[in-house]
This record gives structure tokens, C-alpha cells and sequence, in this order.
């Protein structure tokens, strides 16, 4: 016990070395902690998400400063991982709940009209859209688009009008 006290400290003044040694610790659970949670939570991006990645960071840095006890810190980590890996279960299986904590598209333009109710909604400008068109289909009207979306991570996306 004696060792794990001079390796790792107790309590918020510890050495470059016991820090460093708490931070290789909390490395090595965290990357078990993101396995659990499932690749999507790095992948995907939507809010839902991007909530395990704060609350991971904000959590185990706890634990590598020493401002909360070890085990509590990393148990609460744990908790954090299998509750992001059962709601993207869950949201895989029912639609409905999925919808609701991943969130789900905002049309934006429909068949070459923008809707501006949904844009405002979207918290997106005009010459935003625009921006992203430009970026994304390299085209500067929305002559060559039938539709775009807000997609549920914020990114918007377009779709092309099918040639007959």
C-alpha cells in the first residue's frame, strides 16, 4: 500500500511523477472505457455523442489531479460509458427513441426551395447555406439540388437532383 502511495500520491500535491503515473492509469481506462462505449462515440459526432467525450475528459481528469478519490472517479466514468453504449442500443432498435436522444434531420431546401421556418429553426442564415452549398457541391444555386438537411451532428448535406 505504501508503494501505491509513493507511485501515485493521495490527495491534490503530488510529484511530476505520480501525476504522470495517474495520467498513464487513466489513460489505459479510458481507452477500455471508449471500447465499452462503442466506436460510434468518436464516429458519429451528434450531441449525443459528444457528451461521453466531455464528460470522460471532465470526469477522469479528476482522477489524474487528485481533486476526487480514484475508484468513485473511474466507477462514475464507467457508468458514463454504459449509459452512452445502452441509449445508441436503444436507438438502434426503436426509432422513436433514437430519434429523440441522437436527434434527427431538419429539411432546409425542398425541391430547390429554401424553408425558412426550418432554417430558422436550424439557427442556420441564408448565406450560410449558401457557404456550405459552395463548399460541399462546388455549384453557387440550388438549380442542381433537390434537397438539403441539418443533419443530427450539425453538419448539413445536400441532394442532388437525379437526371432523367
Amino acid at each position: 500500500m505504501e508503494t501505491l502511495s509513493i507511485l501515485f500520491g493521495e490527495g491534490e500535491n503530488q510529484t511530476t511523477l505520480q501525476m504522470s503515473m495517474r495520467a498513464v492509469v487513466i489513460f489505459i481506462i479510458t481507452l477500455l472505457l471508449l471500447r465499452i462505449a462503442g466506436r460510434r462515440s468518436f464516429g458519429m459526432k451528434s450531441p449525443f455523442d459528444n457528451i461521453i467525450v466531455i464528460l470522460l475528459g471532465a470526469i477522469l481528469s479528476r482522477a489524474v489531479v487528485g481533486a476526487s478519490e480514484f475508484v468513485p472517479t473511474v466507477t462514475a466514468a464507467t457508468v458514463i460509458a454504459v449509459l452512452h453504449r445502452a441509449g445508441a442500443w436503444l436507438g438502434a432498435l426503436n426509432t422513436k427513441f433514437g430519434a429523440l436522444i441522437k436527434g434527427q434531420k431538419i429539411p432546409l431546401v425542398e425541391n430547390g426551395q429554401l424553408i425558412r421556418e426550418n432554417m430558422k429553426r436550424a439557427l442556420i442564415s441564408e448565406s450560410d447555406l449558401y457557404t456550405s452549398l459552395r463548399n460541399n457541391m462546388h455549384v453557387e444555386d440550388f438549380d442542381s439540388i433537390n434537397g438539403a438537411y441539418m443533419e443530427n451532428n450539425g453538419q448539413i448535406s445536400f441532394v442532388e437532383k437525379k437526371e432523367k
